[in-house]
Order: structure tokens, then C-alpha cells, then sequence
């Protein structure tokens, strides 16, 4: 049995940043993650894209931000529980809970913070008959490492941001970047709709809409897809390729976590937003994308605000009776639990004779 202060079940951004604002407070976190390293979508899905909106970071790549936050709490000494999923759980006599994961391994803690980001999720996939059989063999739903693709002839598919932005990437990296979607107009931001068509006016994009691809070609691997174009249904053509990657979004689920008794609101968490995102259940938080209330914003700057509150609020629940004072980092210095202190140099007072 694993025991803790805080049970946080997601190691993204959320969850990693709960470790250390818990870690100020002198609680010990361990997370849970199906996914086998910590930094959910951040490292799973974009580790190479950048984010724009961390304060203090005009530009960070989503791997890096992982790494810098893993270097904040590791002084905290978090634990992990890793490639495994949160399956159960169950309230015992003392108000603590029992979380059982889907291979065994329980947890115990008085709080649990649900920072599941958006939940257990599934890559959208085209229907397409063959595309299973193409699954790492050059059909990708996700760019972990854009090198792979380097001079590399890449057929992607999709009308968001995402394809959108991928097609801009990589088209300083593949030798070709082939972008196919079933209308004209994109779902994307505006200006990266204008970049692409200059990169298709420049000849480092090539364009194909409003079609669709209908069939994967190869034997051990992707050689082709096979393309209809809406405004001709009988008339089909193969684009050469090495890799096909349909970017049509994610299906986000809850999974068991939704059998576990909180109130559910389109697929997330209802939260107290008012006081400290606490669930319908008393000792159960929800933080970060996960979660939802009146006027939520699912972006990661908000996640960090909403794991202090909750840290806040499961220090009462820890320490019942017992008052906290807050104070600044910058007054009063961070003491980790590996011994480390981190403090702003003291001013040096002298007397004027």
C-alpha cells in the first residue's frame, strides 16, 4: 500500500505543479498516470511544439516545460505510479481513500486530486478499412519527434490547427508535405490558413482539397494513399508517400473515473470554483482541464492557479484546526524535503559610524 497526502491521478502540467505548490506547504504528493512518463499531453502528444501563453516564457516547447516543472517538485520528492490507470475507489472509515489501479497497485490518501487533463483519450481515426493494419508501420496520430519525417515524402490530413500547424512544421523538415481536407475552408487559426497557402504559392506545400483519403497502399508499410476529390467521387488517385498522418483530433474519455460517484457535466468534473475545486465528494478535487464550472478556460496557466486553491484547502482537510500563514517564496525561501534550501540573498545591514 502506497501512502501519501495528496493522491494526484494525472502527471501532466496540472498534476506537476500541484506537487510543488503541496511540497510549500510540507505535503507529500504521489501521481498516478496511464501514460509510461509523466507530462501527459505535453510529452504524449506536442513534445516538440511550442506553447506561447506559460507567463514568463515568451516561447517553451511542451517537452521542456515538462522537464522544468519536474525539476521544481523534485525536491518535493514526489511519487509515481506510471503506465497504469486510476480504476477504483474506495472511502474508508477514517475519511481517507483507496485508489486501485488497473493492475493492482493501491494507494492510499485523506485527499485526491483529480488532474486527468482531458481524461483517457483516443486519436479521432478515419474510417478507413485498412488503417490498423498501417499503425506504426507509417500511419502516426500523433508527432512525438518531428525528426522522423525528415526528408520524408508526408501526406497529412485534417482541417484544424493542428494539421494546419503541422503542415507549416514540417514543411521545412520532409521533402514533401501533402495537406488533404474534405472542404476548402479550414477550422483554423487565420493566420495559419494564410501561411499555408503562401507555402503552397512557394511550392513547400502541396494543397489538395475539398477530398478525402479513402484507402492506405503497401505491403510491410505506407507506399501511397489512395484520394477522391469530393467534386469528383468516381475519379481516385494515389499520392506517393512514407507516411500518413490523419490529424482529426482526439475523442476524450473519462473512463473509470466516471463510475467513481462525482457529478459529470459533458464529459468532465463539476467543481466548486468558488472556494477551491472541490467535487460533490468531500475530499475529491479537480483541477485543470478535466474539471469544469461557469466560465472555465481549459489552458494550462489556469490549471496552476487551480492547484494552489486546491493545496490550500487540503492542507485544512490534513491539519484540521491547524492555520496556515501564507508567505512569499521571496520572504520566506523553499525548504525541500531532500534537505535543499533555496532562499534570496539576505541584505547585509551596516552601521554609519
Amino acid at each position: 500500500m502506497i501512502k501519501t497526502d495528496i493522491l494526484i491521478i494525472g502527471a501532466g502540467p496540472t498534476g506537476l505543479f500541484a506537487v510543488f505548490e503541496a511540497g510549500l506547504l510540507k505535503m507529500k504528493c504521489h501521481l498516478i498516470d496511464a501514460l509510461p512518463q509523466p507530462g501527459g499531453q505535453c510529452t504524449e502528444l506536442y513534445p516538440k511544439k511550442p506553447i506561447y501563453d506559460i507567463p514568463g516564457f515568451p516561447e517553451i516547447l511542451a517537452g521542456d516545460l515538462t522537464t522544468n516543472l519536474l525539476e521544481q517538485c523534485k525536491q518535493f520528492e514526489p511519487g509515481f505510479t506510471l503506465g497504469e490507470r486510476a480504476e477504483t475507489i474506495e472511502k474508508q472509515e477514517d475519511g481517507s481513500f483507496i485508489v486501485t489501479t488497473n493492475k493492482g497497485t493501491k494507494h492510499q490518501a485523506p485527499v485526491v486530486a483529480i488532474a486527468g487533463g482531458l481524461g483517457s483519450f483516443e486519436p479521432r481515426k478515419p474510417l478507413i478499412a485498412n488503417i490498423g493494419y498501417f499503425e506504426d508501420k507509417g500511419v502516426e496520430y500523433f508527432i512525438k519527434d518531428p525528426e522522423i519525417y525528415r526528408n520524408k515524402r508526408v501526406v497529412i490530413s485534417g482541417g484544424g490547427d493542428s494539421a494546419l500547424d503541422w503542415s507549416i512544421f514540417l514543411s521545412d523538415i520532409a521533402s514533401e508535405v501533402t495537406l488533404i481536407h474534405r472542404r476548402n475552408e479550414f477550422r483554423g487559426a487565420l493566420d495559419s490558413v494564410d501561411k499555408v497557402q503562401e507555402l503552397k504559392d512557394q511550392g513547400k506545400i502541396t494543397l489538395v482539397t475539398p477530398a478525402e483519403v479513402i484507402n492506405v497502399v503497401g505491403d510491410h508499410k505506407v507506399d501511397a494513399v489512395v484520394v477522391t476529390q469530393s467534386h469528383n467521387i468516381e475519379k481516385e488517385f494515389e499520392i506517393e508517400c512514407d507516411h500518413f498522418i490523419p490529424l482529426f483530433g482526439l475523442s476524450p474519455k473519462l473512463g473509470p473515473i466516471a463510475k467513481w460517484g462525482l457529478e459529470i457535466e459533458k464529459n468532465a468534473i463539476v467543481v466548486n470554483n468558488a472556494l477551491d475545486y472541490q467535487t460533490n465528494i468531500p475530499g475529491i478535487f479537480a483541477i485543470g482541464d478535466v474539471n469544469t464550472y461557469p466560465g472555465k478556460l481549459k489552458l494550462i496557466l489556469c490549471g496552476f492557479h487551480e492547484a494552489t486553491l486546491m493545496c490550500q484547502a487540503a492542507y485544512q482537510i490534513i491539519n484540521p484546526g491547524k492555520r496556515y500563514v501564507l508567505k512569499y517564496t521571496t520572504v520566506s525561501g523553499v525548504d525541500g524535503f531532500d534537505g535543499s534550501r533555496k532562499e534570496a540573498p539576505k541584505q547585509v545591514v551596516k552601521a554609519i559610524d
